[in-house]
C-alpha cells in the first residue's frame, strides 16, 4: 500500500445545502482522511492522504467516497496535475528559475505545454515523466502515479464534454 496526496474539486448541486452542510457527513462516510475545504460557494475541495494499492484506487474510491454523500456533486479538477512553471518547482523542491531553465534548454524535447501563454500550464505527469526519462531525475513513484492517474481523469472529463458526432472527427485530427 502506498500514500497519495491529492485535492478533488467538485462543484455542487443547486440546493439548501451548503457546501458546509456536507463536511460532517463526508468525514463520517469514507472523507475521514481529507482536509475539506467550502470556501467558494456552490463548490467544494477536498485534499486527500489516502493509503491504496495505487493512485487509480485511491481516486476512484475517494470519489466514490464522495459521490455516495453528494450525488449530484461535478469533479471539475483532479490535482496534481495541470501546472505553472512555479508549481512544478514547488512541488519538486527547486527553484522555478531552475525549471525554466531545464524546460527551455530542454527544448525542443522537452513536454509540450497544454496551454501556451503566460504562464504556460503542463501536465505535471509530461514533467515528471521528461525529468525522468531524458534528464535522469530521482522523481518519487507515487508523485508520478498520481500524477498520470489525474491527467487522465481531467482528460476525460474534458473528453465527455464533446458532442458525440465530433468525437471522432477530432480524434482523427490530433493524433
Amino acid at each position: 500500500m502506498n500514500e497519495y496526496e491529492f485535492t478533488l474539486k467538485f462543484s455542487l448541486p443547486i440546493s439548501e445545502f451548503r457546501a458546509s452542510d456536507y463536511v460532517e457527513k463526508l468525514y463520517e462516510n469514507g472523507c475521514d482522511d481529507a482536509l475539506i475545504g467550502v470556501g467558494a460557494k456552490g463548490y467544494i475541495a477536498l485534499d486527500f492522504i489516502r493509503e491504496a494499492g495505487s493512485a487509480y484506487a485511491a481516486v476512484a474510491s475517494a470519489i466514490t467516497d464522495v459521490k455516495n454523500v453528494i450525488p449530484d456533486a461535478t469533479l471539475i479538477e483532479a490535482t496534481p496535475d495541470f501546472v505553472g512553471l512555479t508549481d512544478a518547482a514547488k512541488i519538486l523542491g527547486c527553484s522555478r528559475q531552475n525549471i525554466r531553465n531545464i524546460i527551455v534548454k530542454g527544448a525542443p524535447r522537452s513536454p509540450l505545454p497544454v496551454y501556451e501563454g503566460t504562464p504556460s500550464i503542463w501536465h505535471l505527469a509530461d514533467i515528471l515523466i521528461w525529468l525522468r526519462e531524458e534528464k535522469t531525475y530521482a522523481i518519487d513513484d507515487s508523485l508520478l502515479e498520481i500524477a498520470k492517474t489525474n491527467m487522465n481523469l481531467n482528460i476525460a472529463r474534458s473528453w465527455q464534454r464533446l458532442e458525440l458526432k465530433l468525437q471522432e472527427d477530432i480524434k482523427a485530427l490530433v493524433i
